[in-house]
């Protein structure tokens, strides 16, 4: 099931097209092209369609996720509340409105993070470090929330959290029946300290301690349960603090993009088999094996239209180096972040260990130049 009306790949192009901004319509669809068929799971591929799967699920009297779960995985301000209810570590955080931004006043001490409420992949999230700076950020963020085409609650408010000191974490897992079961927990080598937080790096196996991936994983498993997840994928993101391990995003999903295939590379199986074992409620045999592997998600640095990439062939050359993606083709405007929500493509690598892993996606990347012209735009009247 997808979106894409128009794909030219064949098994998409060939299967149920929906709109997943429609999600009663796309319901009775789906429901009447798989009626007479033996559906096993029902999974959720990206952000879009994870509530949609969940209702599907629960017609088909399949294992899933509560709709108020689902939600929670995607409603930033519903998830801190979940999160601290329950007792797991949280930051200080609280709630602004866009419609009284002129009286707002903030009960955290600077600095702070201000995030969309619904926004993925760091989309509009911003560090501020004074009242001097909140309004503007603010309005910033109000302009994104407008192009996005957010509505409702979610257009009005804004979160604020206290920034968060310490090292990032992203975990892939999934669940079955209440469970967590981890599939392996990808290092952010680079510090992401703001004012923007665009992923770059994800580099496996971890090199945290024993001690500190228990409670990576425990806290983890912790905040599935505040939400109420209980089976699925999962995919979160963490920062070690000093006062211990907090979530920052938790999504009922695997992880995003093109990054599926690090899975492969280190664990040596699909990504794609590996959930769809444990939708059905068979543990992957997986534990203990983990070969290092790594991705660059390479950040839109500059606005403007791409002319060209250069330097994809020594790049490619570099050792270690297993592919480069280039996702965004010539012509096209690239605008970064925190309006943009894409990378221009991906370096995968794979070595005998982490630190030529990482040094491998850092060689090829310095060789890429992104040529850029100037988005000209005609001015009004």
């Amino acid at each position: 099931v997808s979106n894409s009306e128009h794909s030219l790949v064949a098994e998409v192009a060939e299967g149920i097209t929906v709109d997943f901004t429609d999600p009663p319509r796309a319901r009775k669809t789906i429901l009447a092209a798989i009626e007479k068929l033996n559906i096993l799971c029902v999974l959720a591929t990206d952000d879009s369609c994870v509530s949609l799967c969940s209702q599907i699920a629960e017609h088909l009297q399949l294992p899933h996720n509560s709709a108020a779960a689902s939600e929670l995985t995607h409603r930033k301000d519903l998830a801190r509340q979940a999160l601290q209810n329950a007792g797991c570590n949280t930051p200080e955080f609280q709630l602004i409105s866009l419609n009284q931004l002129s009286n707002a006043s903030l009960n955290i001490t600077y600095p702070v993070v201000v995030k969309p409420l619904s926004l993925s992949g760091s989309r509009g999230v911003i560090r501020v470090d004074s009242d001097k700076e909140l309004i503007a950020t603010c309005r910033q963020i109000e302009s994104i929330l407008e192009h996005a085409g957010q509505t409702g609650y979610a257009r009005d408010h804004l979160l604020v959290e206290s920034y968060l000191d310490g090292a990032e974490f992203a975990v892939e897992g999934f669940l079955i029946d209440g469970e967590f079961h981890l599939l392996t927990i990808f290092d952010k080598p680079e510090p992401l300290i703001g004012p923007f937080f665009e992923e770059t790096y994800y580099v496996t196996p971890s090199q945290l301690d024993k001690n500190n991936q228990r409670d990576l994983i425990n806290e983890i498993a912790n905040c599935c349960r505040a939400y109420g997840l209980s089976h699925g994928p999962v995919h979160a993101e963490a920062r070690i603090t000093p006062d211990g391990v907090v979530l920052l995003e938790l999504a009922a999903r695997t992880i995003g993009g093109q990054c599926g295939q690090l899975i492969e590379f280190s664990l040596g199986q699909k990504l794609e088999e590996l959930v769809i074992q444990g939708m059905c409620g068979m543990l992957p045999d997986v534990l203990g094996r983990s070969e290092a592997a790594g991705v660059l998600m390479i950040p839109v640095t500059t606005s403007g239209i791409l002319r060209r990439v250069e330097g994809l062939t020594a790049a490619m050359q570099v050792k270690h180096i297993k592919d480069i993606e280039i996702l965004i083709r010539e012509g096209y405007e690239l605008i970064p972040l925190p309006e943009g929500s894409s990378y221009l493509g991906f370096i995968f690598a794979q070595a005998p260990d982490y630190a030529q892993t990482y040094e491998a996606l850092r060689t090829a990347y310095r060789k890429l130049n992104f040529v850029t012209a100037p988005n000209w735009r005609l001015a009004a009247g």
